[in-house]
């Protein structure tokens, strides 16, 4: 078992970086929306608009996720391979081009001590901006969870409340499929901190399917509500917040169950064959 990680508390504090160039293109864009599923098991030829740029090409909005690096991090004192997404919220003030080039501001807002067993959660807020006219195109909050090491060496904290789900059964639900060759083409979207080879002779057989990305499967769950919803008018999608609450596993289905109150949709997405909660506390502002 790994030892906790040392966190330097001081340095995560004042880590940040401006006019951080960041970029993607159409193939980029088409990329993440084959990532996550577009084209695949739902049969929709709209879902063809995402993949092919021949009518115009769509962009999923939460490729946003990905398209701010956090490397102004490394001098921290954390360890990527050792750090896990939990929580993220995105707003978005337009709906995402089909390529630009950006410039991104980003900065640790607060570091919480958990204590030992929980670790350490790091939240970074970035505003991501095009570049040819500072244009702000999108505000992006994550909260990071490492195995730092506990005790008196950082404040204690919960950091921001999650969005509460209604009490009532779900309006609506939407089941996807996702793929055994999933884990290794999210990796071509620019997450390469998971998907071990299919097939890798070298892990025993026991082990079972391989889990997805935490960002592979957020994509899935904002393809459920432009699916179910949005009649894949990826315009109307203006915020998607969730929490990251279990692991996905390729050939899994994956259920979004959805609640509408007015121009928020609020959803939680799930494995039933196990009972598992992957995704929890969402909530998906649509434009008004």
């Amino acid at each position: 078992m790994n030892a906790p990680l040392p966190v330097n508390f001081d340095a995560l504090l004042a880590a940040g970086v401006n006019d951080q160039p960041c970029r993607y293109d159409d193939r980029d864009a088409m990329l993440y929306a084959f990532g996550v599923g577009f084209g695949r098991g739902i049969g929709d030829p709209r879902e063809l608009d995402f993949i092919h740029e021949g009518r115009g090409l769509r962009t999923v909005p939460t490729m946003a996720g990905l398209l701010v690096p956090l490397d102004f991090l490394a001098d921290s004192g954390w360890d990527a391979g050792r750090v896990t997404i939990a929580e993220q919220r995105l707003e978005l003030f337009r709906p995402l081009p089909p390529k630009a080039e950006l410039k991104a501001d980003s900065r640790v807002v607060a570091v919480l001590d958990h204590g030992r067993e929980l670790g350490v959660s790091i939240l970074v807020e970035s505003e991501a901006r095009m570049a040819r006219d500072d244009t702000v195109l999108f505000n992006l909050a994550s909260t990071l969870l490492t195995d730092g090491s506990a005790g008196a060496r950082g404040p204690e904290g919960s950091g921001p409340l999650p969005h509460k789900l209604p009490t009532r059964q779900p309006d609506l639900s939407c089941d996807l499929k996702s793929f055994t060759d999933m884990p290794l083409l999210f990796r071509l979207c620019g997450d390469r901190r998971s998907g071990r080879p299919v097939g890798d002779a070298a892990r025993p057989q026991t082990v079972g399917p391989s889990p997805l990305q935490p960002q592979c499967a957020a994509g899935m769950a904002c393809r459920a509500i432009l699916h179910t919803i949005c009649e894949y008018d990826f315009t109307l999608i203006s915020g998607f917040d969730l929490r990251f609450a279990g692991a996905l596993y390729s050939g899994e289905v994956l259920t979004t169950e959805m609640w509408q109150e007015r121009n928020i949709v609020s959803f939680r997405s799930v494995v039933r064959d196990r009972d598992a909660v992957v995704i929890d506390n969402g909530k998906c502002t649509l434009a008004v």
